[in-house]
């Protein structure tokens, strides 16, 4: 039987994304909604830095949605650019201490599900959404990542139509990749 609130999240995650891709400021308000739904659908699964991970969104989303607003994303798709060598170093490191300090974390204190998987899932999404309110392209290699990650941890989790979710946030990122460096100004793409 299909969940009614996971059906509610796959609509306005879709919605989110397909905004996103567009560089829409409108993206912000359905991923609230997106991340709210999803904070109860998570931790019923027992995946709770999944589950934690929504607050984060939720408050990261309300952050991004003023940043992009000051870049004029009210009035027209905002500017995007690359980020510096040492920035993408940066993330990396943050992804990969944050990864295994949850992971290990989580398999010691919890009853988590899949501890790891989860963690490494939760700790690229906090970086990759955090370039996205900096708009900033390499957002989008993130997000194909954790798709992909995604998809199989949901399959055995038995969410399904979030699996599927996934499946089309990763054609959409693939499309928001190519979208957003065709769109990538000079100015913007320092830091």
């Amino acid at each position: 039987m299909t969940d009614p609130l996971e059906l509610a999240a796959v609509a306005f995650g879709l919605a989110n994304i397909t905004l996103l891709v567009r560089r829409s400021i409108w993206n912000f308000p359905f991923g609230i909604c997106m991340v709210t739904l999803y904070f109860a659908i998570f931790w019923r699964q027992r995946l709770y830095a999944e589950a934690g991970l929504q607050v984060f969104f939720a408050l990261v989303n309300i952050y991004g949605w003023r940043l992009w607003a000051r870049a004029g994303g009210a009035q027209e798709p905002v500017a995007v650019g690359w980020m510096g060598g040492s920035a993408r170093i940066a993330c990396l490191g943050f992804i990969a201490v944050a990864a295994l300090t949850l992971g290990a974390s989580l398999d010691r204190w919890t009853d988590a599900a899949m501890p790891f998987p989860d963690a490494a899932i939760a700790a690229a999404s906090i970086a990759a959404q955090f370039l996205l309110s900096f708009r900033r392209i390499e957002n989008w290699v993130l997000w194909i990542a954790i798709d992909v990650g995604a998809i199989a941890l949901y399959i055995a989790r038995d969410l399904h139509l979030t699996a599927g979710l996934y499946a089309a946030f990763l054609v959409l990122s693939v499309m928001g990749l190519r979208q957003w460096i065709a769109a990538a100004t000079p100015k913007e793409s320092e830091a």
